[in-house]
């Protein structure tokens, strides 16, 4: 929890309702920071929660992903508009049910792309999670298996093409990185 700490004073400072992107890449552990500021979230209404895994369209889908975010997500409820996100079915390779988002809950998403800068105005605290290359493939490959490991090279080319494109570390409010040597849990960056 402790750890926690300068992300939840974010939080707090954003105010009732905000937009939370959490971005790093593949294996840093976003999703477990996510579901740990969901468990300690210091508002009233617990916040929805959208993985950018349950949007990409294949493992050639980032680019994709961060546009459905930004038109589909980001954009109207930023207006005050309905906003809804598309499952992408990883096992019949189509998409899948929308899901509706209620505008009154706060809301964070994480997963690789979410610091894309059209999000920046769109949301309140934008989180980076970094990780050292290692450590983070290996988390990758023992939460997805042969799955992830016939296509961690193809990943890898996403991000980095991202990476270039977006810049999206600079973007961030708060930066956090993955422990390292073995442990669990994360440190704050300076």
């Amino acid at each position: 929890m402790v750890l926690l700490a300068p992300l939840l004073q974010a939080v707090a400072a954003a105010g009732s309702n905000p937009v939370v992107l959490i971005d790093g890449p593949s294996g840093a552990g976003k999703s477990t920071l996510a579901d740990a500021l969901r468990r300690h979230w210091p508002g009233p209404h617990t916040p929805q929660l959208v993985r950018m895994d349950d949007i990409y369209p294949g493992w050639d889908g980032l680019d994709a992903a961060v546009c459905h975010l930004h038109r589909y997500v980001l954009q109207p409820r930023h207006r005050g508009l309905p906003a809804a996100w598309q499952r992408y079915d990883w096992t019949a390779s189509q998409a899948a049910e929308w899901n509706l988002l209620d505008a009154a809950r706060p809301l964070i998403v994480e997963g690789c792309g979410t610091l894309a800068a059209a999000h920046e105005p769109l949301s309140h605290v934008r989180v980076w999670l970094a990780a050292d290359d290692a450590l983070r493939k290996q988390r990758a490959l023992d939460r997805d298996g042969e799955a992830f490991r016939t296509h961690w090279d193809q990943w890898q080319q996403e991000w980095a093409t991202y990476l270039k494109q977006e810049g999206p570390e600079p973007r961030a409010t708060v930066r956090l990185r993955a422990g390292s040597s073995g442990r669990r849990g994360l440190d704050c960056l300076p």
